[in-house]
């Protein structure tokens, strides 16, 4: 697992957790809608929305997708249990991801913008130097 502690906008995270889970299947129009968001049940790896103003719109398979204003923070977990990753706001639509995630999952935060290429690069010459100091 890594370690993330980055900051990251609350698209960005909207994009990983689509990516993550529903992108086959989420309809056009909610993926282009910015306030709608997948929410899952705890049973199948739970994904939670925090928000001031919440209105559940359609349950496609095991995700229910919800109307989402004013967000606060979003809990992900992936169904593996491999990833636990937490959204907070930190001033209006700017926030910062904390947790742990799988490799799988990091492919997913650079695809949705959360991290950087650079910061996977980073990470990685950093892990192959304490690799090396061992």
């Amino acid at each position: 697992m890594v370690a993330i502690d980055v900051p990251a906008s609350l698209e960005s995270f909207r994009r990983f957790i689509i990516a993550s889970t529903c992108s086959s299947y989420i309809p056009r129009s909610y993926v282009e809608d910015v306030e709608v968001f997948p929410e899952r049940e705890e049973t199948l790896g739970s994904i939670y929305v925090e928000a001031a103003d919440k209105v559940t719109l359609k349950k496609v398979r095991d995700i229910t997708f919800v109307n989402a204003r004013d967000v606060l923070g979003i809990i992900y977990n992936s169904k593996s249990g491999n990833t636990t990753l937490k959204w907070r706001q930190l001033r209006r639509k700017g926030g910062k991801v904390v947790g742990e995630a799988s490799p799988n999952s990091l492919v997913n935060l650079a695809e949705g913008g959360v991290i950087t290429p650079e910061w996977v690069d980073s990470y990685l010459k950093k892990k192959n130097l304490e690799n090396r100091t061992m």
